[in-house]
């Protein structure tokens, strides 16, 4: 068993990859560096990818490429919308998993608009006198020009003013790693009771007993980033609550992910919406949302060609799974001509 991770330097990395690329280490658990051009594998049979929306398809693809006809299993609370899409199309198997671990309670997620950031502050000090944690997130580190969102380094000074010196910690991704891990174990130690944050805090973050999560500028997270972050809380056995703050007034959009995420916690009825929201990406391409570029095709309007098209599809290959007749010859022109012969395998990796 093995880690590689973007921190391995020298000596240390070297060896790593030697033991990879001979066989010595049997499965090996990384980061975006398992990516990486001189990662060889002695003899990958299957790639495991968490979090699934963190990784663009060509990273997914590249990782499959690796070895020779790797099985590629992709996991997610989330999926995309063009994995749900190949999904509907019956070109991923797909298995799910809708049942909490037990004692878990279901998670109260509220919407407030940002006019009544006093009275959450308060609702944080009643929570911070309970002795309970709550993580704060923001959408940006630092103050910008461009954006009007409140940066995590303002939120944590105002937080700190008012809830107390040592009761507030801040972490985000431009920090040195040591500040930001010692940032982390204070906060699961309970040295800290309210962790400001950025969406670092996305994903691999446990801490069973934060019981509160305050996003703010929910309106500008997308469904993914919003289920995963409220995602962090409910982890223990306390009731576990999820505030949404955001500034009016709303987009049609905003306000659809807002009222779809008050209304369930089934990623996969929030997956629906986003495919509804964002289109299925393309599906011969490497977009993962937005309008699929087919040439002639609507989806919408033509659903039942679609699903003739496929059915049509699939009795050919039934007939000729080599596409050697002189039909299957013409498939092989049809897919040339129109240079979805290259884009087939981007199908695979979800």
């Amino acid at each position: 068993l093995g880690l590689r991770t973007g921190r391995d330097k020298g000596g240390e990395r070297a060896e790593k990859l030697a033991a990879l690329a001979e066989g010595r280490t049997d499965i090996l658990i990384g980061t975006h560096a398992l990516f990486q051009r001189d990662v060889e594998f002695h003899d990958l049979r299957l790639a495991v990818v968490d979090e699934q929306h963190r990784f663009g398809v060509r990273e997914r693809m590249d990782l499959g490429a690796k070895g020779q006809a790797v099985d590629l299993l992709v996991m997610t609370a989330t999926p995309i919308p063009r994995s749900l899409a190949l999904s509907h199309y019956g070109d991923m198997e797909l298995s799910v998993l809708d049942e909490k671990p037990p004692g878990r309670l279901p998670i109260d997620t509220v919407t407030v608009p940002s006019g009544r950031l006093d009275a959450v502050v308060e609702r944080l000090r009643a929570v911070v006198a309970e002795g309970r944690r709550a993580y704060w997130v923001c959408p940006l580190v630092g103050e910008s020009e461009v954006r009007e969102a409140t940066a995590a380094e303002e939120r944590f000074k105002a937080l700190r003013a008012a809830l107390g010196e040592g009761v507030v910690g801040l972490v985000h991704g431009q920090m040195p790693p040591p500040r930001k891990d010692a940032a982390m174990a204070d906060f699961t130690a309970g040295r800290t009771q309210v962790l400001v944050a950025t969406t670092v805090i996305e994903v691999g973050v446990n801490v069973p007993e934060a019981t509160i999560m305050v996003i703010e500028g929910a309106e500008g997270f997308g469904l993914a980033q919003l289920h995963q972050l409220r995602g962090r809380v409910g982890r223990g056995q306390g009731k576990s609550t999820c505030l949404l703050m955001y500034s009016g007034p709303l987009t049609p959009s905003a306000e659809s992910r807002l009222k779809i995420m008050r209304e369930t916690e089934d990623g996969f009825r929030i997956a629906e919406e986003d495919l509804r929201l964002r289109g299925a990406g393309d599906l011969l391409g490497t977009a993962q949302s937005g309008m699929p570029a087919f040439r002639i095709a609507d989806l919408e309007r033509q659903a039942d060609l679609m699903a003739l098209a496929q059915s049509d599809a699939r009795a050919a290959l039934t007939a000729d799974p080599t596409l050697a007749s002189p039909r299957g010859e013409a498939i092989r022109t049809a897919l040339y001509l129109m240079e979805a012969d290259r884009a087939i395998r981007l199908l695979a990796v979800g």
